[in-house]
């Protein structure tokens, strides 16, 4: 049988709340495109803005290495004034087509910073299920402090538009996660955060629709209790339900002019999980339902090498800065095995184009991932 190959970059297999006009998108690009030059640019920073309009424009050809507008991009376009649409679509061009292209600038096109690795799930598809990820004596766990959340936002503001508030845990359960909030709001066009709801309350309500995201996402995989609760172990249905109707509620009465798209994201792991209920089920209280592709990293140091030979994507699209300051090229490696560095001791912009992301992109552009550990055992591309 051939190896399931996971395409992290296309990973939805089912996305509803979709609305916006394509037809009206394509007239602000055209027009960016003829009459607009963003003001202190970059000579190359305006060439591949022209790139990325270009791209647009040509309707006929989409898909490979071509920056096209998929339909979550006209979306979130939908939201943004002309005058943040060439820092969008600069940001989203290197996103979508530097991973393709293997194209490496000064920055990463996307950084995920994890305010706290702790988490109160256990679900059965996620790696805080492996012990060696609990282990409180091997350094994994613990929460970012607000000095360094703040020294990793001043290395990458006005670089880097696509900030993600997440990885391996649960990013409410950082003491400090209000005033991070405060803190980033209105700094990043492409600001999204990842919660499982658990911990939502008034306050941290009004900080996160505050924080003017562009994406806040809700996993939550189930459209009954029984079969929620099995999936995300040690989580309740109907308080996560509780929970994300009180932020629809505050949404609505303090916040109807906010441009944050709200989302309900499962995992589809199980052929019990049906898209229709589930959309059913929350559409009322958020913007989009979606559903992502199961990637079996939940014990990937254990699993068996696989014959997966093509470049990860991830290592040209984004990186992962854990809470105590590691640089970590991606989250299928929890355990920080191909840790790059630390933003303490320099700055995320020399990691990214230092010597240790260097070799690890060497080795997998040499069709060698299979002699690095965990990607031997991972089948991301």
């Amino acid at each position: 049988m051939a190896e399931k190959i996971y395409i992290k970059d296309n990973s939805f297999v089912g996305m509803s709340g979709l609305n916006a006009n394509e037809v009206d998108i394509l007239k602000r690009i055209q027009a960016l495109y003829e009459t607009s030059q963003p003001q202190n640019w970059t000579q190359d920073e305006l060439s591949v803005l022209q790139t990325a309009c270009q791209n647009l424009l040509d309707v006929s050809e989409k898909g490979g290495d071509k920056f096209w507008l998929r339909p979550h991009i006209v979306e979130e376009i939908s939201r943004l004034s002309d005058d943040e649409l060439p820092r969008y679509l600069f940001y989203r061009y290197r996103y979508d087509t530097y991973p393709a292209k293997r194209i490496i600038d000064d920055y990463p096109p996307c950084v995920q910073i994890e305010p706290t690795s702790v988490c109160n799930y256990r679900c059965v598809f996620c790696y805080q299920t492996d012990q060696k990820l609990q282990d409180r004596s091997a350094g994994h766990k613990g929460r970012m402090s607000l000095d360094l959340f703040k020294k990793v936002v001043s290395q990458i503001e006005g670089k880097v538009e696509a900030v993600t508030l997440a990885s391996r845990g649960e990013p409410l359960l950082c003491k400090d996660i209000v005033k991070m909030l405060e803190h980033i709001s209105g700094k990043f066009l492409g600001l999204k955060i990842n919660t499982n709801a658990w911990y939502l309350n008034e306050e941290k309500i009004h900080a996160l629709l505050s924080a003017e995201a562009n994406t806040i996402v809700f996993s939550a995989d189930a459209a009954d209790d029984e079969l929620y609760a099995k999936l995300r172990v040690n989580g309740r249905l109907d308080t996560v339900l509780k929970n994300i109707e009180k932020f629809s509620e505050i949404k609505e009465k303090h916040y109807s002019d906010s441009r944050v798209i709200t989302r309900v994201s499962g995992v589809k792991f199980s052929d019990q999980q049906n898209f229709q209920e589930i959309e059913a089920f929350w559409k009322d209280f958020v913007d989009q339902v979606a559903f992502v592709d199961y990637n079996p990293w939940e014990s990937v140091y254990d699993a068996q090498p696989t014959e997966v030979s093509s470049p990860c994507s991830d290592l040209w699209r984004r990186t992962f800065v854990w809470w105590d300051g590691r640089m970590n090229p991606c989250d299928v490696d929890y355990l920080s095995s191909l840790a790059v560095g630390n933003v303490k001791d320099q700055h995320i912009s020399e990691l990214w184009t230092g010597e240790a992301y260097t070799r690890l992109r060497d080795t997998h552009l040499k069709n060698n991932r299979d002699k690095l550990m965990p990607c031997r055992n991972c089948s991301l591309v």
